[in-house]
Parts: C-alpha cells; structure tokens; sequence
C-alpha cells in the first residue's frame, strides 16, 4: 500500500496494518497496485515484514515497506529498515578484492598461495586454485570451514575461520565443476584483510561503503545491537515458528552485510553508472563488465556466473545480481545493466527467497512496460484448496524420479525423490501452481493417474514400502543447535538428510558409517560421516565436514517422556480442588458423555493419567477410563471400523478430562512448554469432552505400532507434520489422521495423537470426576 491509500485504510481499519515510506513518482497508479498485490503476498506466505527500493538510472524512483519490523513492538517496517542481506555480502567482498586488483596488489589468476603466502593446506590444494576460481565457485572448495562455519554461533575470528579450512579436502579439481562456497569467500575476506593491512570490516567500510554513502550498512561484530534492524523469522516445515539468532558468523564476509535497501540501491545506482560515485568511483567499468562477463568451465560449459555475480535474462533483458539467505531473512539484489534498472527486495522470514525473487521481478517487469507506455495488470495470485482437494490428490507418482503429493490439512505439498524442498501446490484457475515462500510458478496438472509438471509425465504408483534397515537406528534423530537443526530420517527405503530446515537429500552410502550428499543441491557431493557409541547410538555426525551433536530427545528409545514440575504436584492439585473453572454462557450444552469402553470391545484403552507412566510421573486420574459426547464417541466408533480394514484398532490415551486436571498440567508445567497443554483460563477441548488423544495397534498382535514420537513427548517430533523417523512411522501417524478427520475430527497443531471433533464449540467446560459421571449407553 502507497501513501495514497494510507489514510484510507486507516479510517478503516482503526488501526496500523501496514507502513510504507515512498519516494520518488507514485502518482501514476503503478505503485498504488503493486503494493496492495505484495500486501496480499507477505499475508499469504506469513511474512512479517518486506522492503523494496527501484531504481531508474540515478535515482530511487520508490521505496517502501510492508509490514512490522518488530511484530512484538508493532515497529513498521520501512524502506529504511536494516535486514541481514546474507549473500549479497559476496559482492562487497569480491568487489574490494577487484579493488586491490586494480591497484596491482592481486592477480585473480594467479594461485591462492601467492595472496595468502602463510595459508598452507595438507592437501597443497592452495598451490592449485585461483582467487577467480573462487570468486566464481569453481574452486571445488567446500561449501563451509569446519570452524566458523554457518551453525557456528561462537563468533570466530576469521583467522581461526580460515585456518580451519587447512585440514580440508578439494570436493573437486578446480575449474571442473560450479560449487558454491561461503568458505572461498571467507578466504577471499582473509586476503583482502591481509593484503590491505586492516581488519576486513574495516577495509570494506573504508574502500567500499564510506564512498557509496551507506550509512547504515555494516558487517559490524555486534550487529544485534543495531537499531532499525528487522526481526527475523526462523520457521520449519512441521509449523513452527521463531525470532532469528542474530550472532556473527565466522564466514563474514560470505553472509554477514547488515543493510537497507535504500543503502543497497546507492551500491546499484554506482555499478550502473561504471563504478562512479558522487565523489569518485569505486571500481573501473572495465573490471565490473569482467565481474559481469560469464565463464567457461574446463569442458567449456558457460557457466551463468561471472566473478561474483549472478547472471541470467529477465524477458531478454541482461540480468546481474545475486540473491541472499541468512537467519531470518532473504534478500535479492537485481539489475538489468543494459535498461540502467535495478530492484532490491528484503524480507523478515528465512528462506524466503522465492517471494523475494517474484517481487523483484514483479516490479521490474512493471516499469519496463511503464517506459514502453504499457500499463501491466498487477500479477494474480492463487487461491487454497478446498478441504477435500489434498487427500483427493494425495499419492507416489513416478518410478525413478519420484514425486509425492502429500495432504496437510486444506493444504497439498509436492515432494520430489532427489531431494530439495517441498512446495505447496495451490489453486490458479484449472491447475495446481506451486506458491510458497520458496518459489511460484511450477504447473502441476492431475489428469487421470498421471501427474504433468516440468513437460513430464508421472503415472501413479504405490508408495515405496522399503522399511528402515536396522543398523539406521542408531543414526535416525536429531543433531546440532536449537536454532539450526540437521534430522536424519528414513525416506522411501534411503537414509535422508533434511539440513538447513528445508533441504532434503538422499544419502548414498559409501561403507557402514560413511555416507555422500547427492551430486546436486547446497552440500552437493561431500561426505556424511557418523560416530556411534558402545551401544550402537550414533553421537556426532559430521556432515560437510560440519560437526552435528545428537540432540538428546527426552522420550526416545520408547521412554515416557517427563518434565519436572514448578511446583510438587500434590499441592497443585489441592489449589486445583479449590478453583473454579471459568464462567461460560448458559446456552452451551451439558454432558452427555458415553464411556468408550462400551462402544466396541476391540477399541482399547491406554489411560496414562490414571497410572505414574505420564509425563508428570504421577497418577492424576482415580481410575482408568476415557469418555467423549455422544457424537464423538459415534465418530470414534466409524473411525475404529476404519482403521480395523486397515489392520489396526484404536488404543485411547484419554478422552474427557476435569478442567482441575488441566490446571494441574498448566501449573505444573514450564513456560517453554506450555504449547503442550492447554490454558486452563480458556479451558481445553478435553473438558469439554471433544477431545481424544489415540493411537494405533496391530490387531493381529494386540501391541502397539511404533509412531515417530511416544505419547505426550513435549518435542518436535510430536507435530503432525514432523518429517524424521520412519516412512513406515510416519504412514502410520499420517493413516490415523486420515481416518480421524475423515470423520469430523482435527488434529492438534502440536500433537499428532490429539484430535479434536467439530462440535466442540456447542459444549461448556466440565470439572466433574470420572466417578460422578452416569456410564450412559453406548450409541
């Protein structure tokens, strides 16, 4: 939204929904446009705040920005607003490099080891590769050092960051192959740090970002300090959400340029104008058209990368620039050289490249039709899918390559075999479009049995039903840091890696404990190595050449997950006793409760509560029993009939609960951890006798079937869409959903065992005992 609908919208509304700060021409009806279609886009893909600067020729024609900075403080974000640009830091460091290039201090084709004389490798690969190598990613370096690498919060220096590359391994000859690598940058920050005879930060502030006059730009060592920096998001795929760690990394100089876009613009305005500035210049056109000219590989395959720069075409325009992605923001910096154009986009949500990149082209495409004196219609947007659509679609097409359509709720994902992220699959006019913060654009059409995307053909197959092999045990879990965690899971028969949140590759196996990334995506081809204890459990994985801790999971290994209580639970249930649940309208309807032991004899119960295996480690209930309102008890009923054709029964872990007990809970139970149970101030569906919390067992053997996570386990592993442990886990967890929603229930967000049937909105808030309840009849 631009100034002009400002007012408007605040009349409205009442209230601050959107800021945005322009400048430049925006009386022509082009912008008023544009930003009520990126305000219904950041909505859509949950994206707290988004930046964007144009610039035509010399000047910064618009920038704004949507949404809040800070969605805590309700801060508006603005085009001023500081993000963390990640790999657009690239530039700033290759271009001070192409600085000391100018002066006669480098040679980009000479070797490494003539730059950095004291940097010596065990291999003597720095005898072999060149500082262009590098700055193109055809160095075959590693894409991180093993110290002060991406996940490492521990704020190395970049000495002990490069230092740590000496021990490394070339992944390929240089020149052979296009790898990308924040460590080469590193190491490209570590020569102009040497050569110029000053910190890197310092050198680039002094030689690069003084003269263009970006006064809020820095790679400062602090940055969490700096005032107008954006809040960013960090978000997985199970539903999650939560604020970014804002440490320094070690590789700096690859990822850690804090900037505005309108700071941002002022480093494009001088790379159009050849490198001059107001008062000078800070590179020769001669050596930004070379950063800008494409190269060739050894086999003489052109690469679309120059030295540094990415490079591509828009509608047959010349583009130039690079994209970012770091903790809790994505950015993208595009230029068209030949039309003297240039957009930069920012937002608040990791990952969030692919709405970047449509919004940048989005505007570009905009104002090339404005100076041609066309006017383009604002870009549509897709709509959700109805309820019934995903499990309607929902299958394995293809045999080699692979793809799932897998059903979340009203919402659809494609998931391909070797590996990427997943995408969600929308609705646009008679098709499915992938749209999410990953990217748009991607045709899914479902004719028959056959799934058409990307010009293929995939006929519908059954689901690959490869179990896990044993000795992958021990390996399955999670590893590394609250704020970047690796899981290993079992996908289709294959060890898989899910890195970086989103990234999902399939593991080829070299010996017993040695694995290999595939030969495509971020870690494409370097090793996955594994250390197991005397028990056989897997302790480290290293993972190019990234040390991964295993995170302990309380619970695992089929343990009743346990927390300890605030406070002794004996006398919150005395406090308990005494309160009174809270005071609801009298038009809600009274219990009418039957005891699920009376529907079917085959339904089982599992009253943890009634027993000390609970995660509060004590008997909250006086006698095992579970029961719902009448209608969900008859939904449960067909929902057992369901899943006994399938071969299982229903095994119950509890149904309605006294609203005393979910205080107890509530009490009993630490802040971070209150996601697991409910308030008792609003009261939870359970006392309302709508909820039920249920597993499966094989009826041939009466035992329990394995799920992902145990029952009450406060963990990720408990979301309903948590993507580690098993296929066979989590066909089995996604085949209990099935059967439940299809009978009127939801599941939980953040537990894949509680569902909660339709009606409950109608019943009030119980607090009477098991023992004072009627039995009733069964339905």
């Amino acid at each position: 939204m631009s100034r002009p609908t400002l007012l408007n919208r605040l009349l409205l509304a009442g209230l601050l929904l959107l800021v945005v700060q322009s400048k430049g021409s925006a009386d022509d009806g082009t912008t008023p446009a544009l930003s009520g279609w990126i305000d219904a886009l950041i909505k859509q893909h949950e994206i707290d705040a988004l930046s964007i600067a144009v610039v035509d020729g010399d000047k910064i024609v618009w920038s704004a920005g949507f949404g809040w900075a800070d969605p805590h403080t309700k801060t508006p974000a603005s085009a001023d607003s500081i993000y963390r640009v990640g790999s657009i830091s690239k530039l700033f460091t290759d271009i001070t490099a192409m600085q000391l290039v100018e002066e006669g201090k480098l040679d980009l084709d000479a070797p490494l080891s003539k730059a950095l004389p004291d940097f010596k490798t065990d291999e003597g690969w720095e005898r072999q590769v060149t500082l262009r190598q590098i700055m193109a990613h055809r160095a075959g370096l590693v894409r991180e050092p093993p110290v002060g690498h991406y996940f490492d919060p521990t704020r190395p220096t970049l000495i002990a960051t490069v230092d740590s590359l000496k021990k490394t391994r070339l992944v390929h000859p240089p020149g052979t192959h296009f790898k990308y690598s924040n460590a080469g940058i590193a190491l490209i920050g570590r020569v102009v740090e040497t050569l110029g005879g000053v910190s890197f930060e310092d050198s680039v502030q002094k030689t690069l970002l003084q003269p263009l006059g970006m006064s809020d730009a820095t790679f400062a060592k602090a940055p969490e300090r700096l005032p107008k920096q954006v809040v960013g998001k960090m978000w997985t795929l199970d539903g999650r959400s939560f604020d970014a760690p804002g440490f320094a990394m070690g590789i700096g100089p690859a990822g850690d340029l804090r900037s505005s876009v309108v700071d941002l613009s002022k480093f494009a305005i001088a790379l159009m104008r050849g490198g001059k500035t107001d008062t000078g210049s800070i590179l020769t056109k001669v050596r930004i058209d070379e950063m800008w000219t494409p190269k060739y590989d050894s086999q003489g395959a052109r690469a679309e990368v120059g030295v540094g720069f990415f490079l591509s075409k828009l509608d047959g325009h010349r583009r130039v620039g690079h994209g970012g992605a770091v903790y809790g923001c994505a950015t993208e910096l595009m230029i068209l050289p030949d039309d003297r154009l240039a957009v930069i986009v920012a937002t608040s949500k990791d990952c969030a490249n692919g709405t970047a990149t449509r919004v940048g082209e989005a505007v570009l495409r905009t104002w090339l039709a404005k100076r041609e004196g066309r006017t383009l219609a604002p870009p549509v947007l897709s709509k959700p899918l109805d309820f019934a659509t995903p499990q309607a679609a929902a299958g394995s097409f293809g045999t080699d390559s692979r793809i799932e359509l897998i059903p979340s709720g009203s919402q659809l994902f494609a998931w391909k075999s070797d590996g990427g992220t997943p995408v969600e699959l929308r609705r646009l006019e008679n098709r499915f479009v992938a749209d999410d913060a990953f990217g748009f654009g991607a045709v899914y059409r479902l004719e028959g049995r056959t799934l058409k995307t990307g010009g293929l053909d995939y006929v519908a197959t059954t689901s690959l039903s490869q179990n896990s092999k044993p000795e992958w045990d021990g390996l399955i879990g999670e590893y590394g840091w609250d704020h970047n965690t690796l899981t290993i899971l079992e996908k289709e028969g294959k060890l898989h890696a899910l890195i970086e949140w989103f990234f999902l590759y399939p593991l080829e196996q070299v010996n017993a404990d040695k694995y290999r990334f595939p030969s495509t995506g971020l870690y494409s081809d370097e090793g996955v190595v594994f250390k197991r204890d005397a028990s056989g459990q897997a302790t480290v994985v290293v993972a190019a050449g990234v040390k991964f801790e295993r995170r302990p999971i309380e619970g695992e290994g089929n343990r009743t997950f346990r927390i300890k209580p605030l406070r002794p639970v004996e006398e919150l249930r005395i406090e308990a006793s005494k309160a009174e649940p809270p005071k609801e309208s009298d038009a809600l309807l009274g219990p009418d409760l039957i005891d699920l032991s009376t529907l079917d004899p085959t339904i089982k119960l599992d009253i943890r509560y009634a027993t000390d295996n609970n995660f509060l480690g004590t008997p909250l209930y006086t006698s095992p029993r579970a029961f719902l309102q009448r209608p969900a008890a008859q939904a449960l009923l067909r929902a057992h009939w369901t899943a006994s054709r399938k071969g299982y029964g229903l095994l119950i872990h509890d149904g309605y609960r006294p609203w005393s007990v979910t205080k107890i809970f509530w009490d009993a139970t630490p802040v971070e951890s209150r996601g697991f149970v409910a308030n008792p101030a609003k009261g939870s569906r359970h006392n309302r006798g709508c909820a039920v919390d249920l597993s499966l067992y094989d009826l041939n053997t009466g035992k329990p079937v394995a799920m992902v996570s145990g029952y009450d386990e406060f963990s990720a592993r408990a979301y309903p869409d948590y993507v580690g442990g098993t296929s066979q886990q989590r066909r089995r967890r996604d085949l209990l959903r099935k059967i439940m929603e299809a009978e009127g229930f939801t599941v939980n967000a953040n537990e894949w065992w509680h569902f909660d049937y339709k009606d409950w909105p109608k019943y009030r808030i119980g607090n009477r005992s098991f023992e004072d309840l009627s039995k009733g009849d069964a339905p």
